[in-house]
């Protein structure tokens, strides 16, 4: 009885499989897919989603969603801000700039103000002299 309950533990925390976004190369371990995250009664997402148990709380109840399937082109991508949006459905950002004219002006303000001027590193001089 009691090895059936150490089993059952491990099962639990056992990953599915790793979830690797393929814009950024983010990697980290899934432990459910869908809409309906594990040890939850009354959450439903809006996508099928790749979902992993927080790993900063003991509660069994918390989750973090990690990403899902660009409705246009099927790209694994995570939520991150530079990776991708959801609007009514999940869009990488490389379909959302082909895409720019479909969306509403306030998801294009929302994205203009997300450029943000790359950095050179301190060791390169300008090139403004």
């Amino acid at each position: 009885m009691k090895r059936a309950v150490v089993m059952a533990c491990e099962a639990e925390h056992r990953p599915l499989g790793v979830f690797e976004c393929q814009l950024c190369a983010l990697t980290a371990p899934y432990s459910s897919m869908g809409q309906k995250p594990p040890d939850t009664q009354s959450v439903i997402l809006l996508e099928e989603s790749y979902i992993m148990k927080d790993p900063f709380t003991p509660d069994k109840n918390r989750f973090l969603i990690l990403g899902s399937r660009c409705s246009v082109c099927s790209r694994l991508v995570c939520v991150g801000p530079d990776c991708s949006l959801f609007y009514c459905k999940r869009f990488c950002l490389p379909c959302v700039q082909e895409n720019i004219h479909a969306f509403p002006q306030e998801i294009r303000q929302d994205l203009e103000k997300r450029k943000v001027p790359s950095k050179r590193p301190a060791s390169q001089p300008s090139s403004l002299t």
